[in-house]
């Protein structure tokens, strides 16, 4: 009888508890542990390189309930860097980002489909140049984990393809006359909070 009482209260207590609540993170800015780089093609012939040195987000990771997951960035444009000065400088011209007008670009994820195996493909909303587009961003998670000083960490990799005139960017002799396209790639590490 009293197996029987104690299993009850088990299963009882099973179907009360909450459900593993999602994990707050922010990306480790501090650390260096996070990077936003893109690539175009120069000429036609080889790939320019270049990366945003500031920008700051956060993520929530809801393991229960993948479609939980979202994301949410801000990037300082200003602080695009090519490895070269004169490069840098009419990238950030009204020919291109418009530094000046447009300090900013963000992202805001509007949902998440899990794909398996750590894949996903989450949706959003990327403002860059005063213009507001949806965008795809392949994602997938590189791994989880305690960290050496105390804290948890959750990182991820997401791809997608950019398109200049899509943000009313011009082409120009400087990037090629085919750079149309541009692949952005961000590498993220998340402290949970």
């Amino acid at each position: 009888m009293k197996l029987k009482y104690l299993l009850a209260l088990v299963i009882g207590l099973s179907v009360s508890l909450p459900a593993q609540a999602s994990e707050n993170y922010n990306f480790d800015i501090k650390g260096q542990h996070a990077f936003i780089q893109f690539k175009i093609k120069h000429l036609g012939y080889s790939w320019l390189l270049g990366s945003f040195k500031t920008f700051n987000g956060s993520f929530v990771y809801d393991e229960a309930q993948p479609s939980n997951n979202s994301v949410r960035a801000e990037i300082d444009v200003s602080s695009l860097d090519t490895n070269h000065a004169e490069r840098n400088k009419h990238l950030r011209s009204g020919d291109f980002f418009d530094v000046a007008t447009f300090p900013k670009a963000a992202f805001v994820s509007t949902s998440y489909k899990d794909l398996g195996d750590g894949k996903g493909i989450m949706m959003g909303k990327f403002t860059l140049r005063g213009v507001t587009k949806s965008i795809q961003l392949d994602v997938m998670q590189i791994g989880t984990g305690k960290d050496p000083w105390g804290g948890y960490r959750r990182g991820f990799e997401a791809r997608t393809t950019l398109h200049l005139s899509d943000y009313k960017m011009l082409k120009s002799s400087m990037l090629g006359a085919v750079a149309e396209n541009v692949e952005l790639y961000m590498s993220i590490e998340g402290v949970r909070q």
